[in-house]
Order: C-alpha cells, then structure tokens, then sequence
C-alpha cells in the first residue's frame, strides 16, 4: 500500500511517498499473531493523514517513524489506531523493530514515543528469525476501585464470582494504563461476548487503552485476551503494552520472587495464537517484551 504525500521524503527525493508495510507480531506465521502497520517515513505526514492511513490499513495500530537517525540507531514514532492516536504500542514496536533490523541489520535501536524511551534489542537466531526485545518505561499497578470495576463488569458481562481471587483486579501502567482482570476459569476466559459501546465508554471515562483478561495456567503460563474497543477494534490478538503492564502487575502483587520469565498465549480463541515472553524482576519497574515478527505478503 502506497500513499501520496506532500512534502520531501528523505528516503526518497524523486517522488514523496509513505509505503506502508504490513507485519504479524508475536508469530511465526502471518495468519497468527497481531498484525500492525509500519511505515517508515512518515516525516511527510500530519496528525490527520497518519489517522487517514492507519483507518485504511485496518489494524489494531500503525507505527509511524516521523523522523530518524540511522547512524546512532535512533527514530521518533508514533502509533495510531484506526480512531485515534495512543502514546504507546507493543506488538506495532515489534513489527517496527523487525522491519528495521532487516532493513539495518540486528542490535539495539531507540525509540521516541509519547510514553518516553523505548530500547528495542534484535538479534537473529539459529534459525534466522529477527528476534526483538523491547524495555518498558517504568511500569506501576494500583488496586481498581469499586466504581471502575463494576462498570466494566458490567459491560463484560462478568460476574464478581467469575473472578479469580487470589489475583485482584487492578489498573496497571506499562506506557499506557490497562484494567487487569483475572478469571477464575478458561472457560470464562473463553466466553467473551461483551457490550462494545459500553465498555469503550467505561474505558473512555479511565483511560484505559485495553482491559487484560488472564488466566493463570501457572506461575510461568497465562493466558490472555484484550478487548480494544476504545481503537475502534473487538480484540487485539496480541497486545506487547497490555503485556509488560502485566509485569509491572506481578511485580506488584509479589509474585515475583526473582529475575523471571512468564509465557503469555494470547488470540488463541479468536483463530490468531500469539506468544509473548515478558522478563521481570522484583527490584527492576521495567518489563521486557520479547517477540518475533513476519511480513504479511
């Protein structure tokens, strides 16, 4: 997909264009995972074109590089969803990561959002995947009072039983601020059938950019879904901000006793597996995501 701009691109003086490649993240294969957009040059593009673009593409999120250093590895992005712009996005920084180190070969890049700092480390492994490992801001959780919770119940359909209690509901920050719930069941998890204009009220009026719905496998295994009704999407397959929020909620809670490694299956029910690792340790606030990422042809 290619769209017209005005203005001089600096990666291509002849004809001003922003190409608009299209990635899978958190996947092996392109009909899993998160697909996101990236385009590479933006630095010709406004607020209302990206949000035009990123409308057209259709996804969850598109990341947006509007201006770039190659030499010290350092580019200013922005992401934005079909409906509007968010400071921060996960699995559209992973497909961005990978897109560059094909473009610029492997090693650690440097990202300027609106949520601060993002070092993205690539690597290629044995097998010849790009491989990409991004650090968070620093991450906070914060018990969800009674109000937000109800309201959100609600709109999901869920029941205060339907919850797990030994995880409690809490509004947790990785870049953006995500609502974690916890079921008490896969089958709870599995059943998600929920008021969508009335859930993106909820998450319009908290600021919620997605609600985290777990379940616990094991201490080392959870299982999620993310509801994204605020970005004008159903439920995001895989969402890298929702997941290091996830860190900084463990960490919080003290379920983290030691430097750790926490597998999370997200999209499953939707007919998209995604695999997210997230690294956390007890006296470190940042989470790193790791994932991998394909071109969607």
């Amino acid at each position: 997909m290619t769209i017209d701009v005005t203005g001089e691109s600096p990666m291509n003086h002849t004809k001003p264009l922003a190409e608009t490649l299209r990635y899978s993240a958190f996947t092996h294969v392109p009909a899993g995972g998160n697909p996101a957009g990236v385009v590479l040059d933006a630095s010709g593009l406004d607020d209302a074109a990206m949000l035009r673009i990123a409308a057209e593409v259709g996804y969850s999120e598109t990341a947006f590089v509007t201006g770039r250093d190659d030499a010290s590895r350092r580019f200013r992005v922005r992401y934005f969803s079909p409906l509007a712009e968010v400071a921060f996005c996960g699995h559209a920084t992973v497909a961005l990561a990978v897109a560059l180190a094909e473009r610029l070969g492997p090693g650690e890049i440097f990202l300027d959002t609106l949520a601060g700092e993002i070092p993205v480390a690539t690597m290629v492994d044995d097998a010849g995947t790009v491989l990409a490992t991004l650090t968070s801001v620093p991450t906070r959780s914060r018990p969800a009072v009674g109000t937000e919770l109800d309201a959100a119940l609600k709109a999901l359909g869920w029941a205060p039983g339907d919850l797990d209690p030994a995880l409690p509901p809490h509004v947790a920050f990785g870049g953006n601020d995500h609502l974690v719930l916890a079921a008490a069941s896969r089958a709870r998890l599995a059943d998600l059938e929920y008021d969508f204009d009335g859930l993106a009220e909820v998450m319009r009026r908290h600021g919620w950019t997605t609600v985290h719905l777990v379940w616990r496998e094991s201490p080392e295994r959870f299982h999620a879904r993310d509801p994204f009704p605020v970005g004008g999407v159903v439920e995001d397959p895989a969402t890298g901000a929702a997941a290091a929020a996830f860190g900084g909620y463990l960490r919080t809670l003290g379920l983290v006793t030691g430097p750790a490694t926490i597998a999370i299956r997200q999209g499953e029910d939707m007919g998209r597996p995604s695999d997210l690792l997230i690294d956390v340790a007890p006296h470190d606030t940042r989470t790193r995501v790791t994932g991998q990422a394909v071109p969607i042809a």
